[in-house]
């Protein structure tokens, strides 16, 4: 792995969620659900692979904007798969380091938009 923290925790979570997904096929038999926290889970660090090569600071900003998206987006699934019991309480550090990386892109996106004088 590289420098870039964001980076490096998206593909250290996306790691994670496969093995999620893995677990959710196989052992409970869960196939709708995981496959959206499949695609979820794994795209955020697609996307901040993508803005590391944006070809400028607003395509930088576009991307981070998207992984936030999809970051927010994994985050209700793990919410939606802890209340219908598929993930029990184990998988709570899975949902503390979703919050955490939603939380740096966050400050990544604001800090950008600042940067670029936009609102």
């Amino acid at each position: 792995m590289g420098t870039n923290p964001i980076l490096n925790k998206s593909i250290s979570f996306a790691i994670r969620i496969v093995k999620a997904y893995q677990y959710l096929q196989n052992d409970r038999k869960e196939y709708v659900m995981s496959k959206q926290l499949l695609k979820a889970g794994t795209s955020i660090g697609a996307n901040m692979k993508e803005a590391i090569q944006a070809q400028s600071k607003r395509d930088f900003l576009s991307k981070t904007n998207i992984a936030l998206k999809e970051a927010s987006e994994t985050e209700y699934w793990i919410e939606i798969l802890m209340r219908t019991n598929y993930f029990g309480k184990e998988t709570q550090s899975l949902m503390d380091d979703c919050i955490e990386i939603n939380k740096i892109l966050q400050t990544i996106v604001k800090t950008t938009k600042k940067n670029l004088n936009i609102n």
